[in-house]
């Protein structure tokens, strides 16, 4: 039986990937990495992000990589049609971070703004996000499910104890999903999840002691922060071994 290594929101964060990717074991072919989704945004590569996990997946590991949706990559979609501004301008998003690297500008600095030139600019999303890129992000799934686990971006339909398999769940509650009824009442097949970071998620540890979140054996959550003054986790199963990119 192969290992599955989860992955969690890498959110432009490339320096971090490369540093969890060397300290995972040797990957075989019966090995599967799972990507949950959320690869651009707040991180200042997200250029270099989406360029290593499409190279992983095009052939550069002996392991099966499977790269979900998450929530950003859907607003990128809808963006290149019809711009959201709420999404593209709300500083937590961290949308300009993006446009930045896609555009071949310095890498936006904390407390830095886009110039009313470059949101003008911005705003047009298809003069500067490649085509084969939002191509990409469409094809991109939104779930998927081993004899390990049940891995979405973010949850499932549902309340309190009664959850939908992904197959009959909302994409939208896949991508969005913050339910707290779904942190402490899901109790169905071991389900591995992102999009939360796990500071908020219930009985998680302080902020300095951020790390993956388990409600054993239903629930894992991996989105410790990265590009978001955290770090990228992954969780090995079924060993449930944790790595990360500090």
């Amino acid at each position: 039986m192969g290992r599955t290594f989860a992955i969690g929101d890498v959110h432009g964060d490339s320096a971090g990937l490369d540093r969890l990717l060397a300290r995972l074991p040797a990957l075989t072919p019966d090995d599967t990495l799972v990507f949950l989704g959320d690869y651009v945004d707040r991180g200042p590569d997200g250029l270099g992000v989406v360029a290593r996990v499409r190279a992983l997946a095009a052939g550069g590991t002996p392991a099966r990589v499977v790269t979900l949706r998450g929530n950003h990559e859907d607003k990128w979609i809808e963006c290149w049609s019809e711009p959201d501004a709420v999404f593209l301008l709300s500083l937590q998003n961290g949308c300009a971070a993006t446009f930045r690297s896609f555009s071949g500008g310095a890498a936006l600095q904390p407390e830095e703004r886009l110039s009313r030139e470059e949101i003008a600019r911005y705003v047009e999303v298809p003069s500067w996000f490649p085509r084969d890129l939002r191509t990409w992000m469409e094809t991109l799934p939104f779930w998927h499910e081993d004899e390990h686990a049940i891995y979405v971006h973010a949850g499932l339909e549902g309340e309190g104890t009664v959850w939908k398999h992904p197959r009959e769940s909302s994409t939208r509650a896949m991508l969005w999903m913050r339910e707290p009824d779904f942190y402490s009442g899901y109790q169905d097949k071991r389900l591995v999840f992102g999009h939360t970071i796990v500071d908020e998620l219930p009985g998680a540890p302080p902020p300095e002691r951020r790390a993956i979140w388990r409600r054993d054996p239903h629930l894992i959550g991996i989105d410790t922060g990265a590009g978001k003054d955290g770090w990228l986790s992954a969780i090995e199963l079924p060993a449930l071994r944790a790595y990360d990119s500090r």
